[in-house]
Protein backbone atom coordinates (compact mmCIF):
# COMPACT_ATOMS: atom_id res chain seq x y z
CA UNK A 1 0.00 0.00 0.00
CA UNK A 2 1.14 3.55 -0.77
CA UNK A 3 2.75 5.81 1.83
CA UNK A 4 1.21 9.25 2.32
CA UNK A 5 2.98 12.02 4.21
CA UNK A 6 1.12 14.95 5.77
CA UNK A 7 3.09 18.05 6.75
CA UNK A 8 2.27 21.21 8.71
CA UNK A 9 3.99 23.74 10.94
CA UNK A 10 2.76 22.23 14.25
CA UNK A 11 1.77 18.80 15.48
CA UNK A 12 -1.07 20.60 17.26
CA UNK A 13 -2.50 21.65 13.89
CA UNK A 14 -2.35 18.14 12.45
CA UNK A 15 -3.94 16.57 15.52
CA UNK A 16 -6.74 19.11 15.90
CA UNK A 17 -7.51 19.82 12.25
CA UNK A 18 -6.38 16.73 10.29
CA UNK A 19 -6.86 13.85 12.74
CA UNK A 20 -9.94 12.53 10.95
CA UNK A 21 -8.09 12.59 7.62
CA UNK A 22 -5.20 10.65 9.14
CA UNK A 23 -7.51 8.08 10.73
CA UNK A 24 -9.45 7.65 7.46
CA UNK A 25 -6.25 7.08 5.45
CA UNK A 26 -4.95 4.54 7.98
CA UNK A 27 -8.30 2.71 7.96
CA UNK A 28 -8.02 2.45 4.16
CA UNK A 29 -4.68 0.71 4.58
CA UNK A 30 -2.31 3.54 3.73
CA UNK A 31 0.95 4.05 5.58
CA UNK A 32 0.79 7.57 6.99
CA UNK A 33 3.78 9.68 8.00
CA UNK A 34 3.23 13.04 9.69
CA UNK A 35 5.96 15.66 9.42
CA UNK A 36 5.83 18.58 11.86
CA UNK A 37 7.76 20.23 14.70
CA UNK A 38 7.59 18.32 17.97
CA UNK A 39 5.16 19.54 20.61
CA UNK A 40 2.84 17.97 23.17
CA UNK A 41 0.57 16.68 20.38
CA UNK A 42 3.26 14.68 18.57
CA UNK A 43 2.74 11.69 20.87
CA UNK A 44 -1.01 11.89 20.30
CA UNK A 45 -0.38 11.58 16.57
CA UNK A 46 1.68 8.43 17.19
CA UNK A 47 -1.16 7.03 19.30
CA UNK A 48 -3.60 7.15 16.39
CA UNK A 49 -1.33 4.89 14.36
CA UNK A 50 0.87 7.02 12.10
CA UNK A 51 4.64 7.44 11.96
CA UNK A 52 5.92 10.79 13.23
CA UNK A 53 8.99 12.70 11.99
CA UNK A 54 10.16 15.89 13.68
CA UNK A 55 11.24 18.86 11.57
CA UNK A 56 12.32 22.31 12.72
CA UNK A 57 10.20 25.12 11.25
CA UNK A 58 10.52 28.76 12.29
CA UNK A 59 6.79 29.38 11.88
CA UNK A 60 6.62 33.15 12.12
CA UNK A 61 10.23 33.99 11.36
CA UNK A 62 11.85 35.49 8.27
CA UNK A 63 15.43 34.30 8.80
CA UNK A 64 16.54 32.89 5.41
CA UNK A 65 19.19 30.63 6.98
CA UNK A 66 16.61 28.95 9.22
CA UNK A 67 14.32 28.47 6.23
CA UNK A 68 17.16 26.97 4.18
CA UNK A 69 17.80 24.53 7.02
CA UNK A 70 14.09 23.60 6.99
CA UNK A 71 14.29 22.99 3.24
CA UNK A 72 17.38 20.81 3.67
CA UNK A 73 15.81 18.86 6.54
CA UNK A 74 12.67 18.22 4.50
CA UNK A 75 14.81 17.12 1.55
CA UNK A 76 16.55 14.55 3.77
CA UNK A 77 13.19 13.29 5.09
CA UNK A 78 11.86 12.69 1.58
CA UNK A 79 15.17 11.19 0.49
CA UNK A 80 15.29 8.68 3.36
CA UNK A 81 11.63 7.62 3.35
CA UNK A 82 9.73 5.95 0.51
CA UNK A 83 6.86 8.43 0.22
CA UNK A 84 4.42 8.36 -2.69
CA UNK A 85 2.57 11.62 -2.09
CA UNK A 86 2.68 14.44 0.45
CA UNK A 87 -0.27 16.58 1.56
CA UNK A 88 0.98 19.99 2.70
CA UNK A 89 -0.78 22.43 5.01
CA UNK A 90 0.30 25.85 6.36
CA UNK A 91 2.42 28.38 4.42
CA UNK A 92 6.05 27.30 4.87
CA UNK A 93 5.14 23.66 4.31
CA UNK A 94 3.32 24.57 1.12
CA UNK A 95 6.55 26.19 -0.07
CA UNK A 96 9.50 24.22 1.32
CA UNK A 97 7.93 20.77 1.50
CA UNK A 98 6.81 21.20 -2.12
CA UNK A 99 10.37 22.00 -3.25
CA UNK A 100 11.91 19.19 -1.18
CA UNK A 101 9.36 16.65 -2.43
CA UNK A 102 9.86 17.74 -6.05
CA UNK A 103 13.61 17.16 -5.78
CA UNK A 104 12.83 13.60 -4.63
CA UNK A 105 10.15 12.89 -7.26
CA UNK A 106 7.38 12.78 -4.65
CA UNK A 107 3.93 13.92 -5.74
CA UNK A 108 2.57 16.99 -3.96
CA UNK A 109 -0.94 18.13 -3.02
CA UNK A 110 -1.12 21.54 -1.35
CA UNK A 111 -3.94 23.00 0.69
CA UNK A 112 -3.77 26.79 0.88
CA UNK A 113 -6.07 27.57 3.80
CA UNK A 114 -5.83 31.33 3.92
CA UNK A 115 -2.97 33.66 3.09
CA UNK A 116 -2.47 35.33 6.47
CA UNK A 117 -0.41 38.47 6.80
CA UNK A 118 1.68 37.73 3.69
CA UNK A 119 -0.93 39.27 1.45
CA UNK A 120 -2.01 42.10 3.74
CA UNK A 121 1.13 44.22 3.49
CA UNK A 122 3.90 44.98 0.99
CA UNK A 123 6.92 44.35 3.22
CA UNK A 124 10.10 42.80 1.84
CA UNK A 125 9.43 39.45 3.63
CA UNK A 126 5.95 39.39 2.07
CA UNK A 127 7.36 40.00 -1.40
CA UNK A 128 9.93 37.24 -0.89
CA UNK A 129 7.22 34.86 0.31
CA UNK A 130 5.13 35.55 -2.78
CA UNK A 131 8.17 34.89 -4.98
CA UNK A 132 8.74 31.59 -3.19
CA UNK A 133 5.09 30.65 -3.75
CA UNK A 134 5.56 31.37 -7.45
CA UNK A 135 8.69 29.21 -7.64
CA UNK A 136 7.28 26.32 -5.63
CA UNK A 137 3.64 25.96 -6.65
CA UNK A 138 4.38 25.03 -10.25
CA UNK A 139 6.09 21.92 -8.80
CA UNK A 140 2.87 20.70 -7.15
CA UNK A 141 0.48 18.19 -8.69
CA UNK A 142 -2.67 19.79 -7.21
CA UNK A 143 -3.39 22.96 -5.24
CA UNK A 144 -6.61 23.36 -3.29
CA UNK A 145 -7.94 26.70 -2.06
CA UNK A 146 -10.76 27.27 0.43
CA UNK A 147 -12.27 30.29 -1.27
CA UNK A 148 -12.45 31.70 -4.79
CA UNK A 149 -10.79 34.99 -3.86
CA UNK A 150 -7.53 33.33 -2.77
CA UNK A 151 -7.57 31.13 -5.84
CA UNK A 152 -8.15 34.10 -8.16
CA UNK A 153 -5.44 36.12 -6.40
CA UNK A 154 -2.89 33.36 -7.03
CA UNK A 155 -3.93 33.15 -10.66
CA UNK A 156 -3.90 36.93 -11.22
CA UNK A 157 -0.36 37.19 -9.81
CA UNK A 158 0.81 34.08 -11.68
CA UNK A 159 1.67 32.33 -8.44
CA UNK A 160 0.23 29.01 -9.63
CA UNK A 161 -0.75 27.46 -12.98
CA UNK A 162 -4.54 27.46 -13.43
CA UNK A 163 -4.73 23.78 -14.40
CA UNK A 164 -3.36 22.78 -10.97
CA UNK A 165 -5.88 24.77 -8.93
CA UNK A 166 -9.25 23.82 -7.51
CA UNK A 167 -11.46 24.88 -4.63
CA UNK A 168 -12.68 23.04 -1.56
CA UNK A 169 -15.43 24.74 0.50
CA UNK A 170 -13.39 25.00 3.69
CA UNK A 171 -11.66 22.30 5.70
CA UNK A 172 -14.92 20.54 6.41
CA UNK A 173 -16.39 19.76 9.80
CA UNK A 174 -17.25 16.54 11.62
CA UNK A 175 -21.05 16.79 11.88
CA UNK A 176 -21.16 13.91 14.38
CA UNK A 177 -18.69 15.52 16.75
CA UNK A 178 -20.08 19.03 16.26
CA UNK A 179 -23.78 18.33 16.74
CA UNK A 180 -26.63 20.81 17.01
CA UNK A 181 -26.69 22.08 20.60
CA UNK A 182 -28.94 25.02 21.29
CA UNK A 183 -28.11 27.44 24.09
CA UNK A 184 -30.24 27.65 27.23
CA UNK A 185 -32.50 30.67 27.70
CA UNK A 186 -30.74 31.90 30.85
CA UNK A 187 -31.25 35.64 30.42
CA UNK A 188 -27.63 36.24 29.38
CA UNK A 189 -26.24 36.51 25.84
CA UNK A 190 -22.84 34.86 25.72
CA UNK A 191 -20.35 35.43 22.89
CA UNK A 192 -17.25 33.38 22.10
CA UNK A 193 -14.20 34.05 19.92
CA UNK A 194 -12.01 31.02 19.14
CA UNK A 195 -8.69 31.68 17.40
CA UNK A 196 -5.02 32.13 17.99
CA UNK A 197 -4.94 35.29 20.06
CA UNK A 198 -3.76 37.68 17.32
CA UNK A 199 -4.71 41.30 16.82
CA UNK A 200 -5.00 40.42 13.10
CA UNK A 201 -7.85 38.10 14.09
CA UNK A 202 -9.75 41.12 15.44
CA UNK A 203 -9.17 40.31 19.11
CA UNK A 204 -8.58 43.99 19.95
CA UNK A 205 -11.81 45.05 18.24
CA UNK A 206 -13.68 42.26 20.07
CA UNK A 207 -12.37 43.47 23.43
CA UNK A 208 -13.17 47.12 22.64
CA UNK A 209 -16.69 46.12 21.58
CA UNK A 210 -17.06 44.05 24.74
CA UNK A 211 -16.03 47.03 26.86
CA UNK A 212 -18.71 49.21 25.27
CA UNK A 213 -21.47 46.60 25.42
CA UNK A 214 -20.65 45.56 29.00
CA UNK A 215 -21.04 49.21 29.99
CA UNK A 216 -24.44 49.24 28.30
CA UNK A 217 -25.84 45.83 29.33
CA UNK A 218 -23.78 44.78 32.35
CA UNK A 219 -24.10 41.13 33.31
CA UNK A 220 -26.73 40.52 30.63
CA UNK A 221 -23.83 39.91 28.23
CA UNK A 222 -20.60 37.92 28.49
CA UNK A 223 -17.61 37.80 26.17
CA UNK A 224 -15.32 34.77 26.11
CA UNK A 225 -12.01 34.05 24.36
CA UNK A 226 -10.44 30.66 23.62
CA UNK A 227 -7.08 30.06 21.96
CA UNK A 228 -3.31 30.20 22.20
CA UNK A 229 -1.62 33.23 23.73
CA UNK A 230 1.92 34.49 23.04
CA UNK A 231 2.15 32.61 19.74
CA UNK A 232 5.15 33.12 17.46
CA UNK A 233 3.64 35.99 15.49
CA UNK A 234 4.22 39.76 15.49
CA UNK A 235 0.47 40.26 15.93
CA UNK A 236 0.26 38.07 19.05
CA UNK A 237 -1.61 39.13 22.17
CA UNK A 238 0.62 38.76 25.23
CA UNK A 239 -0.27 37.07 28.51
CA UNK A 240 0.14 40.42 30.26
CA UNK A 241 -2.31 42.13 27.92
CA UNK A 242 -4.87 39.35 28.32
CA UNK A 243 -4.57 39.50 32.11
CA UNK A 244 -5.25 43.23 32.03
CA UNK A 245 -8.44 42.69 30.00
CA UNK A 246 -9.63 39.90 32.29
CA UNK A 247 -8.87 41.93 35.43
CA UNK A 248 -10.79 44.85 33.95
CA UNK A 249 -13.84 42.57 33.81
CA UNK A 250 -14.33 42.88 30.06
CA UNK A 251 -13.70 39.32 28.90
CA UNK A 252 -13.25 35.81 30.24
CA UNK A 253 -10.21 33.98 28.83
CA UNK A 254 -10.74 30.21 28.72
CA UNK A 255 -7.22 29.15 27.75
CA UNK A 256 -6.97 26.34 25.18
CA UNK A 257 -8.97 23.15 24.73
CA UNK A 258 -8.95 19.91 22.73
CA UNK A 259 -12.73 19.69 23.20
CA UNK A 260 -13.84 23.03 21.80
CA UNK A 261 -17.30 21.63 21.14
CA UNK A 262 -17.96 21.72 24.88
CA UNK A 263 -17.26 25.46 24.98
CA UNK A 264 -19.20 26.21 21.79
CA UNK A 265 -22.23 24.38 23.20
CA UNK A 266 -22.48 26.84 26.10
CA UNK A 267 -22.70 30.08 24.11
CA UNK A 268 -25.33 31.99 22.15
CA UNK A 269 -23.16 33.34 19.34
CA UNK A 270 -19.72 32.87 17.76
CA UNK A 271 -17.69 35.97 16.83
CA UNK A 272 -14.60 36.42 14.64
CA UNK A 273 -13.90 40.04 13.55
CA UNK A 274 -10.81 38.99 11.59
CA UNK A 275 -9.03 41.06 8.96
CA UNK A 276 -6.43 38.30 8.48
CA UNK A 277 -6.66 36.63 5.06
CA UNK A 278 -8.54 33.53 6.16
CA UNK A 279 -9.25 30.38 4.19
CA UNK A 280 -12.58 29.48 5.76
CA UNK A 281 -12.16 29.71 9.57
CA UNK A 282 -12.49 26.32 11.22
CA UNK A 283 -14.01 27.82 14.37
CA UNK A 284 -16.87 29.33 12.38
CA UNK A 285 -17.53 26.08 10.51
CA UNK A 286 -17.64 24.19 13.81
CA UNK A 287 -19.87 26.78 15.48
CA UNK A 288 -22.20 26.73 12.49
CA UNK A 289 -22.43 22.94 12.66
CA UNK A 290 -23.43 23.24 16.33
CA UNK A 291 -26.23 25.64 15.48
CA UNK A 292 -24.73 28.94 16.58
CA UNK A 293 -25.40 32.28 14.87
CA UNK A 294 -22.22 34.01 13.71
CA UNK A 295 -20.94 37.57 13.69
CA UNK A 296 -17.86 37.98 11.51
CA UNK A 297 -16.24 40.38 9.08
CA UNK A 298 -17.14 40.88 5.44
CA UNK A 299 -13.69 39.48 4.72
CA UNK A 300 -12.12 36.84 2.51
CA UNK A 301 -13.07 33.42 3.86
CA UNK A 302 -15.13 34.73 6.78
CA UNK A 303 -18.05 35.86 4.63
CA UNK A 304 -18.29 32.31 3.27
CA UNK A 305 -19.84 31.22 6.58
CA UNK A 306 -22.61 33.82 6.85
CA UNK A 307 -25.73 34.65 4.88
CA UNK A 308 -26.16 38.13 6.32
CA UNK A 309 -29.36 38.40 8.35
CA UNK A 310 -30.12 34.68 7.95
CA UNK A 311 -27.60 32.85 10.13
CA UNK A 312 -25.69 35.86 11.45
CA UNK A 313 -24.38 39.32 10.66
CA UNK A 314 -21.38 40.70 8.78
CA UNK A 315 -19.42 43.69 10.07
CA UNK A 316 -16.85 45.94 8.43
CA UNK A 317 -13.13 45.17 8.63
CA UNK A 318 -11.10 46.93 11.33
CA UNK A 319 -14.22 48.70 12.66
CA UNK A 320 -15.15 48.44 16.31
CA UNK A 321 -18.22 50.61 15.67
CA UNK A 322 -19.50 48.21 13.02
CA UNK A 323 -18.82 45.21 15.27
CA UNK A 324 -20.66 46.86 18.18
CA UNK A 325 -23.64 47.52 15.92
CA UNK A 326 -23.90 43.88 14.81
CA UNK A 327 -23.36 42.45 18.29
CA UNK A 328 -26.01 44.83 19.64
CA UNK A 329 -28.43 43.55 17.01
CA UNK A 330 -27.69 39.98 18.13
CA UNK A 331 -28.27 40.92 21.79
CA UNK A 332 -31.64 42.46 20.99
CA UNK A 333 -32.97 39.45 19.13
CA UNK A 334 -35.25 37.19 21.11
CA UNK A 335 -33.81 33.88 22.29
CA UNK A 336 -35.95 32.05 19.74
CA UNK A 337 -34.72 34.32 16.92
CA UNK A 338 -31.10 33.49 17.82
CA UNK A 339 -31.97 29.80 17.87
CA UNK A 340 -33.58 30.14 14.44
CA UNK A 341 -30.41 31.78 13.11
CA UNK A 342 -28.44 28.91 14.63
CA UNK A 343 -30.57 26.32 12.86
CA UNK A 344 -29.83 28.15 9.60
CA UNK A 345 -26.10 27.88 10.46
CA UNK A 346 -26.45 24.13 10.99
CA UNK A 347 -28.23 23.78 7.65
CA UNK A 348 -25.54 25.80 5.88
CA UNK A 349 -22.74 23.71 7.44
CA UNK A 350 -24.49 20.46 6.56
CA UNK A 351 -24.95 21.51 2.95
CA UNK A 352 -21.29 22.57 2.67
CA UNK A 353 -20.10 19.24 4.09
CA UNK A 354 -22.26 17.33 1.62
CA UNK A 355 -20.67 19.28 -1.25
CA UNK A 356 -17.23 18.10 -0.10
Amino acid sequence: MATIAISANTSWYLYNFRKNTIIALISEGYNVIVIAPEDQYSRKLLEIGCKYIDVDIDKGGTNPFKDLKTLFDLYRIFNKNLIDVVLNFTPKNNIYSTLAAHLNNVKVINNIAGLGILFINESIPSKIARLLYKISQSKAHKIFFQNEEDKNLFLSKNLAPKYLTDRLPGSGVDLKRFELQEADDDGQVTFLLIARMLFDKGVGHYVDAARELKAKYGNKVEFRLLGFLDVDNPSAVSKVQMSEWVNEGIVNYLGTSDTVEQEIAKVDCMVLPSFYREGVPKSLLEAGAMGKPIVTTDNVGCRETVDDGINGFLCDLRSTDSLVLQLDKMINLTHEQRLEMGRASRKKSSESSMKK
